[in-house]
């Protein structure tokens, strides 16, 4: 028989968040800071027809209960650029205005009191537009993102690289950066999306390496919820755990809510957001002899709107749902018909199965974080 070393970690894992940051500018977005020291803020889009102000306002006000810091909302119309102003007014959190090859769109969204615009170097057309909407922008103070997207590169540059490329997305928004300096315009935030996650990532580094300016990450037109929070995960977190970036959008062809769920939750699994109730349960096999589905289904509904940062342990079988449940705040270890509660890593007491979701969310309840 051969005798294995005893292998030791050579850390200890962070309970919470340990990725350093990377160090930007402070960018002020209607009083919320991207960049510098401030947490990262969660961005969504709306996803109604803008003209038609009641829909956005509600979408929007669904958007900030899920948890949205700031909301863009496109200008696309002559009806959306006459709307925005009552949108503005109405919204509880800095709305953005998104353009795209109507610079005149850009700027009555700025005389309407948007915190921040978003303009597309691809299609926004000549130096001279770009000026007139810095100009406007400098004058009411407000930031704009230069946002770069490998799906709409300038022509020239397709034409040099061949395809989009991460130095094609890097050199395409550092061109629109020295425009504005050009202008004294600096109060800016930097984009470079693409579809492809791999290409994605590339060309965040290379902005992050290059340039202290802030990042707003994300992977353009992601997808369906399935595919999209993966591509989003992967790619938004994995820039996230390198200390690479002030502001997320996860990009869904779903609800804007959901997308700020999502946005959350990447977030939160790095230790980037509080959490609120974080269920922790077993994939289930054949050692299980409680309905575990229901059980935790019921228990997500119950807590979904507690703001209370409580780790909860499910688990089905007794391999792991001991010491798991000994590691959360609150646990079961579930056995036939039954589960034992554990409360701070102690076993309290047995519960009925069919008692299980009521003892937990109990327990929840009147759970008091440590400070």
């Amino acid at each position: 028989m051969i005798d294995l070393p005893t292998l030791k970690p050579t850390k200890e894992l962070p309970k919470e968040n340990k990725y350093p940051r990377r160090k930007t500018r402070p960018v002020n977005v209607g009083g919320i800071q991207i960049g510098g020291d401030a947490p990262i803020a969660v961005q969504t889009m709306t996803k109604t027809k803008t003209a038609d102000v009641k829909a956005t306002v509600e979408q929007i006000a669904r958007c900030v209960d899920a948890g949205a810091d700031i909301v863009r909302v496109t200008v696309n119309t002559k009806e959306a650029s006459e709307s925005i102003g009552e949108i503005v007014k109405a919204s509880p959190v800095p709305i953005v205005a998104d353009i795209h090859f109507n610079y005149m769109f850009a700027i009555k969204s700025l005389e309407a009191g948007v915190a921040k615009v978003r303009i597309n170097p691809g299609n926004i057309g000549k130096e001279e537009r770009i000026r007139k909407v810095l100009s406007k922008a400098k004058e009411r103070n407000v930031p704009i993102r230069i946002g770069v997207n490998s799906g709409s590169l300038e022509k020239d540059l397709l034409d040099k690289y061949g395809y989009p490329t991460d130095e094609a997305l890097y050199e395409s928004a550092m061109r629109h950066v020295e425009i504005a300096h050009k202008y004294g315009f600096e109060d800016l935030v930097v984009s470079v999306k693409s579809t492809s996650v791999p290409l994605m990532i590339s060309a965040y580094r290379l902005i992050a390496e290059r340039t202290d300016i802030p990042l707003h990450l994300g992977v353009t037109e992601a997808g369906t919820f399935k595919t999209g929070v993966i591509k989003s995960a992967v790619g938004i977190g994995s820039l996230l755990a390198e200390g690479i970036g002030d502001t997320i959008r996860v990009s869904l062809t779903d609800e804007p809510e959901r997308e700020v769920e999502v946005g959350k939750e990447i977030l939160r699994s790095l230790g980037f957001a509080q959490r609120n109730v974080e269920i922790i349960s077993c994939p289930t096999c054949g050692r299980l002899d409680v309905d575990l589905f229901a059980i935790v289904g019921e228990l997500e509904e119950m807590t979904k709107d507690i703001k209370k940062p409580v780790k909860v342990s499910i688990l089905g079988c007794a391999v792991n749902g001991p010491g798991e449940a000994a590691d959360a705040d609150i646990g079961i270890a579930a056995s036939k018909g039954k589960g034992l509660l554990f409360k701070k890593g102690e076993a309290i007491r047995h519960v009925k199965e069919d008692e299980i979701v009521q003892a937990v969310y109990d327990e929840i309840m009147a759970f008091e974080p440590e400070h």
